[in-house]
C-alpha cells in the first residue's frame, strides 16, 4: 500500500521545521557562510529548495514556471532567516492545499527547463512531480544538515521512522 503524497508531504514539513530551527539559532554570518557543497550556503540552499517547491505546485497546476530569478522566493536570496522562514511556511499551506487537491495522480505533466543555456523538455505524471517536490527536498536538506554539522551543530536523525511512526512500549 503506498502512501499518498499529501501525507509524504506532512513528514517532509515536520523534518523541516526541525531543520528551520537549527537555523534559526545561526547567527546572519552563519547563515550566509559559504561552504563548498550544496549551494554553497545554507541561505542559498534553503531558498533554492523552497523555490523549487513553488515551482514544482506551479507544474501540479498547469501553470508556466519562470525562472528561479522571477519567483517570489528570490527576494529571500539576499535577506535573512525570519522572513523567509515565514514565506516557506505561507508556500507549505499552498502546497498542502494542491496536494490534497489531485484526483489523477496519472494525468500526463510535461514541462521545458533551460539546463546548461539549453531548453530541456521533461515528460512525467502528477505524481512524478510530487515524487521530484519530496525528493528534491530530502537531497538538499541533506546537504543543510552537512553544513549544518560542520557549525557544530548537532544536525541528526530526520528519517521518516523517527518522525513519524507510533513508538510502542515494552
Amino acid at each position: 500500500m503506498g502512501i499518498h503524497p499529501a501525507d509524504a508531504y506532512e513528514y517532509l514539513v515536520k523534518a523541516r521545521e526541525r531543520l528551520l530551527g537549527w537555523v534559526g539559532g545561526l547567527s546572519q554570518e552563519q547563515y550566509t557562510q559559504e561552504f563548498p557543497i550544496g549551494l554553497r550556503s545554507i541561505r542559498a540552499t534553503l531558498v533554492h529548495m523552497a523555490s523549487a517547491e513553488w515551482g514544482y505546485v506551479r507544474r501540479l497546476l498547469g501553470e508556466p514556471v519562470p525562472p528561479p530569478q522571477e519567483r517570489p522566493f528570490a527576494q529571500h536570496a539576499q535577506g535573512t532567516f525570519a522572513p523567509f522562514a515565514e514565506a516557506w511556511a505561507r508556500q507549505a499551506e499552498e502546497t498542502r492545499r494542491v496536494l490534497r487537491s489531485i484526483e489523477d495522480w496519472t494525468r500526463p505533466a510535461e514541462y521545458v527547463i533551460p539546463l546548461g543555456g539549453r531548453p530541456r523538455r521533461y515528460r512525467t505524471t502528477a505524481a512524478g512531480i510530487a515524487t521530484q517536490l519530496l525528493f528534491h527536498e530530502v537531497h538538499h536538506r541533506a546537504q543543510v544538515m552537512a553544513m549544518l554539522r560542520q557549525l557544530g551543530i548537532p544536525a541528526e536523525n530526520l528519517d521518516y521512522s523517527v518522525l513519524m511512526f507510533e513508538p510502542v512500549e515494552g
